[in-house]
């Protein structure tokens, strides 16, 4: 190990790794942690993992009682650290920090490679313009959360909590019916104040292996931290359709999927209290709402179903033939989102491809609208405010 860490001196890896000077078993140990993140993707190290890495039982059992104990120079210098389980360290398990992925893998750039796992990173200069239309109400709110985004006065704000010994992190939840524009207002914000916004799926977090779904959430905070460390402009956290993910924990949770969604959320509660960036969660789903969520979330948007004056602009939009009096009667007759208003306008749109049609009448259009409906043995299919003369 020692002729192959001098005959490669010169690589960041290796001058980074002797600044630490460690002793000759720490020094293997921490590079064993970083072949198993770097080569299998494992994070998660128990002492049964290394024990063949000794040739000595009495030393690996030495080793192996430092880091439990936490006296050892890896923990000491804060390059391992305890796994978090259910909001408590395991001094049984071991992981990477952050500072270790920072100085002494920064050439791998493990944030940005791993950014695909549950997470997508959207460049906010790629993000296209869309119009959007709000309540009265809703639109005071939005551009009161777009003004403390900007980017003059962000860290402004941020520096000022600071000083006076408050949380600088912004927690933000939007909520209100399917299609009311909670997502796409989130794509919005960040493109209007130039940052980039890393789009948590949770289905792709959450595993069937008991421990790994806490794990997995543990690393994309960790991930979102780096990720903010080395932008000039802080990135927005989007969890979109967090409706599992906020609601009530499990009392007396004897199920092990029961168990794994109160650990998940334990996790999401301690890194929101720490939080130091932006977080913007989505949900379809408030009346489940976890009381210490709600606690924690700083700004409460609800989307409201759109007035009609609302409506009318957003069939203006989306449809830009309509005349205006049309528009004004698919408003008052149908009381929909501008998702689903969105849709008439694609079914619009393939009719015109695929049979050439310059025109579609509004005759057609209302049967879109209608067949847009879903029918229920409860709930039979009718339009919405048609008026009669």
């Amino acid at each position: 190990m020692c002729i192959l860490l001098d005959n490669n001196a010169t690589l960041h890896f290796v001058r980074q790794l002797e600044s630490y000077r460690l002793g000759d078993w720490d020094r293997m140990e921490l590079i064993y942690f970083c072949h198993m993140l770097v080569n299998n993707d494992d994070t998660n190290i128990c002492g049964r993992d290394f024990e063949d890495l000794f040739d000595s039982k009495n030393i690996f059992r030495m080793q192996e009682r430092e880091l439990v104990k936490g006296y050892s120079d890896l923990m000491e210098q804060k390059l391992v650290e305890y796994v978090n389980n259910d909001g408590f360290a395991d001094r049984n398990n071991f992981q990477l920090t952050a500072k270790v992925k920072e100085e002494l893998l920064s050439e791998l750039n493990l944030c940005d490679r791993q950014a695909n796992a549950g997470q997508e990173l959207i460049k906010g200069e790629t993000l296209p313009y869309k119009s959007l239309y709000y309540n009265e109400r809703e639109t005071m709110q939005i551009e009161q959360l777009a003004s403390l985004l900007s980017r003059e006065r962000f860290d402004e704000v941020r520096r000022r909590l600071a000083e006076n010994g408050m949380r600088r992190g912004f927690a933000c939840l939007f909520y209100g019916a399917p299609g009311t524009g909670k997502t796409e207002t989130a794509l919005q914000l960040a493109r209007r104040t130039g940052r980039d916004i890393m789009q948590v799926n949770f289905a792709q977090l959450k595993s069937c292996w008991v421990g790994e779904s806490e794990k997995n959430v543990k690393e994309l905070f960790d991930k979102y931290r780096a990720l903010a460390k080395k932008s000039e402009v802080t990135p927005i956290l989007l969890f979109n359709e967090a409706d599992a993910i906020i609601g009530k924990r499990r009392e007396g949770a004897e199920r092990a999927v029961d168990k794994m969604e109160n650990a998940i959320q334990n996790i999401i509660l301690q890194e929101m209290e720490t939080l130091d960036g932006i977080l913007i969660a989505t949900t379809n789903l408030t009346q489940n709402l976890d009381k210490a969520f709600e606690r924690r979330f700083l700004y409460k948007i609800e989307f409201e179903r759109p007035d009609l004056r609302s409506k009318q602009a957003i069939w203006q939009t989306m449809l830009p033939d309509l005349s205006e009096a049309d528009a004004a009667e698919l408003a008052s007759c149908y009381d929909f989102t501008g998702g689903q208003i969105e849709n008439i306008a694609r079914k619009q749109m393939v009719e015109k491809i695929l049979n050439g049609t310059e025109h579609i009448a509004l005759s057609t259009l209302k049967q879109y609208c209608d067949n847009e409906l879903i029918a229920t043995p409860d709930k039979p299919r009718k339009i919405g405010f048609r008026h009669t003369a």
